[in-house]
């Protein structure tokens, strides 16, 4: 029997293991495990890297989106545009810090924020706009950066799913995903395209003061030890994490060739195949495949789910219930949002990493066609 994961991470390691292990010797050996010189060193490469002048790692995704927010200063009642159709992260933490998430549409071809909702969705209390680049596919950003630029309106771009990911502006000037807007955050998470071994994240900005203030909030509002100067949080990225990321990052667009070839592969073996809708790549982004999502046009996502697990093939569907639909938003269940909600219904994304063979992505398809062909 074919064994395929929905994520390899195992067989990752491997290939990369002398690396892995002496990188977290190394520190053990040091005992330099909160704040030591191996995150300093990989904030710096990720910061090449990016093409940025500041990555200010912590200790996850969330706590980035959070930070991030609490650095802008924004007050309890003001609006954060978000895109509903995507993990509830950016949603959650704006309610957390008591603002009022205002969701928008997606793009029913890349997924991610529909240009014409954001537009509509902008008031006077609009005060942040959170766009996430999902499943590895850069939003459109020259658009959104106008919008935001008319209003005034800082951006933050959660590339959670989508490091390396590149966009492509008007003039022909490249730049990477989270890089763009005024502060750009991230997830380690392991099944990232760039992860570690538990949890971990990053800001990403080229502003000097805004860098210094994130610094702060992530370290309890301080500068000098004891010394508290604003309120913060005790956010994190330790040391063992940023060695095992410092190793991964120089194979990083090496996984995600993989992963575009794996879906190039893809690609060839459903293009026959009018039930489903192959991922859009969009002409001003580098798809870097963190998932690879179709859209089923006729059957049910959640049989096609079921059915293929009993085929042993994992699949996922992001996400079963749209922001605005949770229970946690019941105040906004009225809302009516026809993209995101018909996406709900429609993805599935199949195994994506970057230890994919030829023969488990046939065997994916064929399977895939059988189920679908039969329903």
């Amino acid at each position: 029997m074919i064994n395929i994961q929905m994520v390899d991470l195992r067989s990752q390691y491997h290939n990369i293991q002398q690396e892995i292990d002496k990188a977290i010797l190394d520190v053990v050996e040091s005992s330099a495990f909160i704040n030591g010189p191996a995150v300093k060193q990989f904030a710096d490469n990720l910061a090449k890297y990016l093409n940025v002048k500041h990555v200010i790692p912590c200790a996850n995704g969330t706590d980035a989106l959070q930070i991030a927010m609490m650095a802008l200063d924004l007050e309890p009642g003001d609006e954060v545009i978000t895109p509903s159709f995507s993990y509830i992260a950016a949603a959650e933490t704006i309610a957390i810090l008591r603002l009022k998430p205002v969701f928008v549409d997606s793009d029913p071809n890349t997924f991610n924020i529909d240009i014409e909702s954001l537009k509509k969705a902008i008031t006077p209390k609009t005060k942040a706009i959170i766009p996430v680049h999902l499943f590895g596919q850069v939003c459109d950003m020259q658009p959104i950066l106008e919008i935001a630029n008319n209003y005034d309106i800082p951006v933050i771009e959660d590339t959670a799913q989508a490091i390396g990911a590149e966009y492509t502006f008007s003039d022909g000037t490249k730049k990477k995903a989270g890089t763009m807007g005024t502060v750009g955050t991230t997830s380690f998470f392991p099944s990232k395209n760039l992860g570690c071994y538990g949890d971990g994240g990053a800001m990403f900005t080229n502003d000097d003061t805004l860098a210094e203030k994130l610094r702060m909030i992530a370290n309890h509002g301080s500068k000098v030890r004891y010394y508290h100067e604003i309120v913060g949080m005790n956010s994190r990225l330790d040391s063992i994490q940023a060695a095992i990321l410092d190793v991964k990052l120089k194979y990083l667009d090496n996984y995600i060739l993989a992963r575009r070839q794996a879906a190039d592969k893809y690609d060839a073996l459903l293009k026959d195949m009018n039930e489903v809708i192959t991922p859009y790549r969009a002409p001003y982004g580098y798809h870097v495949f963190h998932q690879y999502t179709l859209r089923l046009k006729k059957q049910n996502n959640q049989e096609v789910h079921k059915k293929l697990a009993q085929k042993n093939i994992p699949s996922m569907i992001y996400y079963p219930v749209v922001g605005h639909k949770q229970n946690m938003f019941s105040a906004y269940h009225a809302i009516y949002l026809p993209v995101a909600e018909q996406l709900q219904k429609e993805v599935l994304s199949l195994p994506m990493h970057t230890e994919l063979t030829d023969i488990q992505i046939s065997y994916i398809t064929d399977h895939l066609k059988e189920i679908v062909y039969n329903s």
